[in-house]
């Protein structure tokens, strides 16, 4: 079975979702863009969207929809080529309109997973549920002749795992689509040895067509992006946890976020991030994490408490910010959660002191929106952190120390064979997180 074979009948499992969503759409354009070509005129291809949530279909195809027309607009010229045969098609709103309809007629939206018994590719971006992916794909792989090769958007689930307890025989690898999978150019592929050959040619060359950076990842618990960013929070909560022995826990969480997105010069602080991908997601990965881990204990007590009060982050259908370790406002952090008696303290009441506390932020601190643009992104950040090396300041010292620790970690994940190498790590916190230098770095340890 060729590339486009393969390609001819497709199955997206929780594509109503954030995640899936995306991933329907680039399928879906990658997909229309083979059937246009004169070789595929006359062949049959399909893409099924499967989601249980039946309500959420309507909004799905609304969205999908929308950003076809995004996609159009960017290539007319290769839409009008695409089109060349379709005389009755002259202006460039008719040619778009074209694609949109041959598109959208490739989608099946419905409920039911036995649509997925005639694909011969299925992706899988359900909860991070390890149990419900198992049964998913047992259950398509016992009804499906087609032996169908299953690309799953796990973020910490390993792959082994999946394909021993569903006995898919080497017909599964991770290919891990960063949110939001149409925007974010980073896919992680975690490959494991029963894979074919085949199987992994198709998976890069797919992942070229939809214009993504592949970084390979080794097949354990939680890779390099969660298994970096997991303990990166762990590391911040525990820092603000340390802090609040002299002053309150939410002055101390306001501190080690503004330290490790000011200092750290990061697009958000680590409590915003983790309210960003959310309070209970975190967790739960986390959890998902810690039974593979032998040498450290991937668990917070507060995470744990902010979830049974009900905090719990994450984003609304919109995609604004829902309150978590932070308040929201227009999209900005304007107020803190006190876990001691569950209500949000205003930045203004509290925010002047800690700022004095923390001290001066040398002027060789560039905001990341400007460093991330910079051609010299490395000499400009290097220049930063030797400032915090020269001033002696509470909030430098922590950030210095925040870095270093940033540092070790991406180390370790080389060391315990997770990552193939310091650039792959790096790679990964730069195209998927948007940093601006990569922790594994030398700036952050040198000593002047």
């Amino acid at each position: 079975m060729d590339y486009t074979e393969r390609l001819s009948n497709v199955t997206v499992l929780g594509a109503a979702g954030k995640m899936g969503s995306g991933i329907l759409l680039l399928s879906a354009l990658e997909v229309a863009d083979l059937m246009l070509k004169p070789e595929n005129k006359g062949k049959h291809f399909v893409i099924n969207a499967v989601d249980v949530t039946s309500a959420a279909l309507p909004g799905l195809m609304s969205y999908i929809r929308a950003q076809i027309l995004r996609a159009a607009e960017k290539k007319t010229v290769q839409l009008r080529k695409l089109y060349a045969d379709r005389k009755d098609l002259i202006e460039n709103g008719d040619i778009i309109e074209a694609y949109i309809n041959d598109v959208m007629n490739l989608i099946r939206p419905g409920t039911r997973i036995e649509a997925a018994y005639d694909s011969t590719l299925v992706f899988e971006a359900v909860s991070e549920n390890a149990a419900l992916k198992v049964k998913l794909f047992r259950q398509i792989n016992e009804n499906n002749p087609n032996k169908p090769w299953f690309f799953t958007n796990t973020s910490s689930v390993p792959i082994g795992g999946l394909n021993k307890d569903a006995a898919l025989e080497g017909r599964i690898l991770g290919f891990h689509f960063y949110n939001p999978p149409a925007v974010q150019k980073l896919v992680e592929l975690i490959c494991i040895e029963q894979n074919s050959a085949g199987m992994k040619e198709f998976a890069l060359q797919l992942a070229k067509n939809m214009r993504k950076t592949v970084v390979p990842s080794n097949d354990i618990a939680g890779f390099i992006g969660n298994g970096h960013f997991m303990r990166d929070a762990l590391y911040g909560i525990s820092r603000a946890e340390g802090l609040s022995a002299g002053m309150p826990l939410y002055q101390a969480i306001y501190a080690i976020n503004k330290i490790s997105q000011e200092y750290l010069m990061r697009p958000m602080g680590i409590f915003q991030l983790i309210d960003y991908v959310g309070v209970d997601v975190v967790r739960f990965i986390m959890n998902v994490m810690n039974p593979y881990m032998s040498d450290e204990n991937l668990h917070s007590a507060l995470l744990d408490k902010l979830f049974d009060m009900g905090v719990k982050g994450g984003q609304y259908a919109d995609g604004s910010q829902k309150d978590g370790f932070l308040k929201y406002e227009k999209g900005r952090p304007v107020a803190v959660y006190n876990p001691e008696n569950g209500e949000y303290v205003a930045f203004d009441q509290f925010g002047a002191e800690v700022d004095k506390w923390l001290g001066q932020i040398p002027e060789t601190t560039i905001p990341w929106k400007n460093l991330v643009r910079a051609a010299n992104k490395d000499e400009l950040a290097a220049k930063a952190f030797g400032g915090y090396r020269n001033l002696n300041a509470n909030g430098t010292g922590i950030a210095l120390e925040y870095a270093r620790h940033s540092r070790n970690i991406g180390l370790k994940l080389v060391s315990d064979g997770v990552a193939g190498n310091a650039d792959d790590v790096n790679t990964v916190l730069l195209t998927g997180f948007f940093h601006a230098y990569g922790p594994i770095n030398d700036f952050v340890v040198k000593i002047n």
